[in-house]
Order: structure tokens, then C-alpha cells, then sequence
């Protein structure tokens, strides 16, 4: 191995820059999904995980030390680190990368690539697996060209997109509306920054000018209000609106300050005190009334955003 090139990692200072986009090893339909390839390669269940067939899947692990190749995989693969340092070596044909990896970095391994890993430490990593398909759907949303392949990096300082992909670790709370909502915008959200940072060309996204129409607007809001079982997905407030999920979501939150997931968040969050103000129904039934799969993540949610429980709030308004 000594006769390889050495590429240092990026978070060292002397690390050359070497992007380029992945030459693919074997045709995409061949190849597996990531969230198959990584179970094998890892040899542990993903601690949560979260797929959704129009965007993409988001898993967080938490794996013992890794020695093994990872196949080509039919999704790119998009990964951040959200606690100790750990120390890896990445070897891609005549290509060696070692370093550490470090909160607020990211690795992107493209779809069809292959590479040798080895991590010394047991590590946590948060991942998300995008299929081409809505990078290409997102680039067209956005007016701007789909990249063939996405650059490959590892181990690279990009603190937004870290932040981007660790807040889906942060914001699953346990009630299915908010949790689907929030993964559709969060990987659009990150499909457009792939494309402005690891496309291996400059994408220009066009700004998108002005809000929804009152009529519009009043419809999407009518349907994140309702209490029915009515699909509260982006795909669904989207095409309600006649746009795209991109446009849809620029739009909404020029006309309200606030992102769709925001502010059906806002909403439960105000239904959530009106009943625990007015009503002397218990904790638990509030949370099964706004949909949250139990107590303890309504509790969470709650508290996340008034800075106290459930029951204290209650106490002190009373």
C-alpha cells in the first residue's frame, strides 16, 4: 500500500483537491440499494430509518469497527458524523484516503462506485441514500442541469449540509404528518445543495419570486388543518397547488414565513395548548389526538418548543 498515492483527508491542511465525479463500476440497475449493501457491509440494523419511495431513505447507525468493500450501490450515498472523531482509510482503485472523521464533515460516495473501507473505532453516522431519479427531479423543479454523477468525497468540511442531514436526527417526532412533511422538504432541501456543491459543475438555481394566491394558499392551509385522514404529504399539498414540491415550498413560505412543516408544527403545537388549557382531558390523550405515536415523543416535540412539559405548561396556565 505504501506505493499508492496518498491523498490526505480535507480536514488536514496539506489535502490537494481532487474532485471529480465517480466513474460508475457497473451499470445502476445492476446494482443494489444502499440501504441492502450498508446492512451487509455494516452487519447491524440502522437504530432509525426512515424511507420514503419519492424521495429517498435516511438512516442513523451505530457500528463497530469496518473492514470490508462496499459494492456499487444503486443510490448516492450521502453520509455525516455527529460525534467523535474516528479514524478511517478509504481506497478507490489507485486512489487512498486516510483521516478522521469529524462533526460538521461530510463523505459522498457516488451511486455505482466501490471502495475499500477500513474504520478503527466504533462509529455513529447519519446517511442518506438519494436515488438519481430525484436529484433529476429536483434539478428540473429548480430550472438547473442534473449532474451524471455527483463528486466524490470523503471525510470533506461542508458544515451546512452536515447540519442539513443531522437535523433529521434531531426532528423525527413521532407524529406521522409531521415526521412524512419533514422528509420530503429536508431531502429536497439537500438534493438542491448536492447539486450547487457536488455536481461537478456550477448549477444556478433560479429564484422563485412571490407566494401562493389567497385561493391557493387558503386550500394548502385547509389541508393542514384538517383532522381528516387527508394526505398531508409535499407531494400531495404540491400538486393541490399546481406546482412543484420545489416551487411549492418557496412559495408557501414567502407568503407565511414559514415552511409547510413549520407551520403544521405551529398548528399542532396551538391545538396541543388549547386542549391542555381548556380541557381536562389527560396528556395522552392530546397526544394520540394530534397524531403523535406516543406521550413521550408528544412530550418531546412539546417541549422542545415551549421549554417545558406538557404537565408543567398545563400547571402554570391553570
Amino acid at each position: 500500500m505504501s506505493s499508492k498515492p496518498v491523498l490526505r483527508d480535507r480536514s488536514q491542511n496539506n489535502h490537494p483537491d481532487k474532485s471529480r465525479p465517480q466513474q460508475r463500476d457497473m451499470p445502476i440497475g445492476d446494482c443494489p440499494h444502499a440501504d441492502a449493501e450498508m446492512t451487509r457491509v455494516l452487519k447491524t440494523a440502522p437504530l432509525r430509518m426512515a424511507s420514503d419511495p419519492s424521495s429517498g431513505v435516511i438512516t442513523f447507525w451505530r457500528h463497530d469497527p469496518l473492514h470490508d468493500v462496499v459494492r456499487p450501490m444503486a443510490d448516492h450515498v450521502i453520509m455525516t458524523f455527529p460525534a467523535e472523531p474516528v479514524r478511517f482509510e478509504r481506497r478507490d482503485g489507485n486512489v487512498f484516503v486516510h483521516g478522521m472523521t469529524r462533526p460538521g464533515t461530510v463523505t459522498v460516495i457516488p451511486a455505482g462506485s466501490t471502495s475499500r473501507w477500513d474504520i478503527y473505532q466504533p462509529l455513529s453516522v447519519l446517511q442518506l441514500y438519494l436515488p438519481q431519479a430525484t436529484l433529476n427531479r429536483v434539478a428540473h423543479e429548480a430550472s438547473t442541469t442534473a449532474p451524471g454523477e455527483l463528486v466524490e468525497r470523503t471525510a470533506h468540511p461542508d458544515p451546512i449540509t452536515s447540519r442539513l442531514l443531522l437535523s433529521a436526527a434531531d426532528a423525527l417526532e413521532g407524529c406521522a404528518a409531521l415526521d412524512t412533511l419533514f422528509r420530503h422538504q429536508l431531502t429536497d432541501l439537500l438534493a438542491t445543495r448536492l447539486l450547487t456543491a457536488y455536481g461537478g459543475s456550477p448549477a444556478t438555481i433560479q429564484p422563485v419570486m412571490g407566494g401562493l394566491s389567497p385561493k391557493v394558499l387558503g386550500r394548502a392551509i385547509e389541508r393542514l388543518r384538517s383532522d381528516s385522514d387527508a394526505d398531508l404529504s409535499l407531494a400531495a399539498l404540491a400538486s393541490d397547488a399546481g406546482l412543484s414540491r420545489f416551487h411549492f415550498c418557496r412559495a408557501f413560505k414567502e407568503s407565511t414565513g414559514l415552511s409547510p412543516h413549520a407551520w403544521l408544527r405551529q398548528h399542532r403545537l396551538e391545538q396541543a395548548m388549547n386542549m391542555l388549557r381548556d380541557t381536562d382531558v389527560s396528556v395522552v390523550s392530546v397526544a394520540a389526538a394530534l397524531g403523535y405515536s406516543s406521550q413521550t415523543a408528544f412530550a418531546a416535540a412539546f417541549r422542545k418548543l415551549t421549554g417545558e412539559t406538557p404537565s408543567d405548561w398545563r400547571r402554570r396556565m391553570r
